[in-house]
């Protein structure tokens, strides 16, 4: 309690306090002293944020329910199963359908709103994982009744994807209608096992988790009508249009990152300065952990944050260093750096670095891009299509898809096994090191590079 009352005095007076000092003083040894009160406030403040999250993670009623609950997530398919998280009396819990339960469920998202009958339980298995999506226990549902739509801003996001979902399921067949949605909002649920694993063991996974790059596709695709608006209401479209985006996306830890960063650097933007882009992932952190501090323990927002700080950091560094045409060494630098970032994570995580997810991250992620920018307009705009015209709008689509898919199973197809891929990366550090040393020498000390 002391903490948690200290952490309150600390955020409501000493955080303004500080913002305040720091527009008066002008002494850097003054500015220091300020960044280190506010420190220690943010420090005390996420320290009883995350006591408090830990103890919201335990289920504070369980035994029997009946009524409506909302789901939360969208039905995940896991073997001859799908699991359905929702939310009741404000704790989430997890329910496992099968057979006509399952049927039944499968076409509905999350924000519907389902009358079920069944008893909470406490979790079972792989509690932490569980916790970290604050879920507190499982339901056993007995009965099943009427599903209904929610709200209204749920029902737009769902109309949405379900509009994605139709256009990719007309005119691919069904393992790439569901990348096609991965690729593009992220919706990755229905992806079969083969290419789950497929992706993995290419270093592709990364592309059907929303990211900046879909972010920033988005973003580009209204910059036309943006533009037209005055600063701040730019401003203000533009931080709706990256909440709604958000929403969209389910609020994914690797999105509401890029959400976040976006924001940030908007802001940043309509008040005339240009931040660094380490320094808006450290802040998109502190305020993202701030907000949830369950976060720290999710494997998507490590993955996230780590390899936008690699690409922030080694990619930048590295592409004007390496040889080749402009787009040869940005595109390298840029997935060097992100497999740098992700290194520690992915060894540790999943207990493997694949050495081909240097070429296959250079032959899918342009393709990909592709596919994220043209993929949202074309699928919304065939959803109202008769069959005919929605094989021709999203032909580019299907194509693009269908190439990204096949990159991932033949590097998947190549990639050695574990002890090799490590001598392979070894020897790619080591004759990258003797490049860039050799180039450095030739340039000369006044050439800058």
């Amino acid at each position: 309690m002391l903490v948690v009352a200290i952490s309150l005095v600390l955020g409501v007076w000493v955080g303004p306090t500080v913002v305040l000092a720091w527009c008066a003083v002008t002494t850097a040894v003054h500015r220091r002293w300020l960044i280190l009160a506010l420190c220690l406030a943010i420090g005390l403040i996420g320290s009883a944020d995350g006591r408090h999250a830990w103890a919201q993670a335990h289920p504070r009623t369980l035994g029997p329910y009946e009524g409506w609950v909302v789901v939360t997530t969208d039905p995940a398919i896991f073997g001859a199963g799908t699991r359905l998280t929702v939310e009741i009396e404000g704790e989430r819990f997890d329910a496992w359908l099968y057979g006509g339960k399952r049927a039944r469920i499968l076409d509905h998202q999350a924000g519907d709103a389902v009358w079920l009958s069944g008893v909470r339980r406490s979790s079972t298995g792989s509690v932490r994982r569980a916790q970290v999506r604050h879920v507190v226990g499982r339901f056993d549902v007995e009965v099943l009744g009427d599903v209904v739509d929610g709200n209204a801003l749920s029902r737009a996001d769902n109309r949405v994807r379900s509009a994605l979902r139709s256009s990719a399921g007309t005119a691919m067949a069904d393992a790439d209608a569901a990348l096609f949605t991965g690729l593009v909002i992220g919706d990755d649920i229905r992806q079969p096992l083969w290419m789950v694993d497929d992706f993995r063991a290419a270093g592709l996974s990364h592309l059907t988790a929303v990211s900046g790059q879909n972010v920033a596709f988005v973003l580009a695709g209204a910059f036309p009508l943006l533009r037209r608006l005055r600063p701040w209401a730019r401003w203000l479209a533009t931080v709706g249009l990256i909440v709604w985006f958000m929403a969209l996306t389910r609020f994914e830890p690797s999105v509401l990152r890029a959400g976040v960063m976006a924001i940030l650097a908007a802001t940043a933007f309509v008040l005339g300065h240009q931040p660094r882009p380490a320094r808006l992932v450290a802040l998109a952190v502190i305020v993202l952990v701030l907000a949830d501090p369950l976060l720290v323990w999710s494997v998507g927002f490590w993955l996230s944050v780590s390899a936008t700080l690699g690409v922030c950091v080694v990619g930048t560094w590295l592409a004007v260093r390496l040889p080749g045409p402009q787009w040869f060494r940005v595109g390298l630098g840029v997935t060097l750096g992100a497999q740098v970032g992700v290194a520690l994570p992915s060894a540790l995580v999943f207990h493997r670095l694949p050495l081909v997810s240097i070429p296959a991250n250079l032959a899918a992620v342009p393709v990909a891009g592709f596919v994220m920018l043209y993929g949202l307009p074309a699928g919304l705009a065939a959803a109202m299509l008769p069959r005919p015209l929605v094989l021709v709008v999203m032909l580019p689509a299907s194509v693009g898809t269908r190439w990204v898919s096949a990159v991932a199973q033949v590097a998947a197809a190549i990639e050695p096994a574990p002890r090799w891929s490590i001598c392979g990366w070894a020897l790619t550090s080591a004759l990258l090191a003797w490049w860039i040393r050799h180039h450095s020498r030739h340039r000369g000390p006044g050439v800058p590079i």
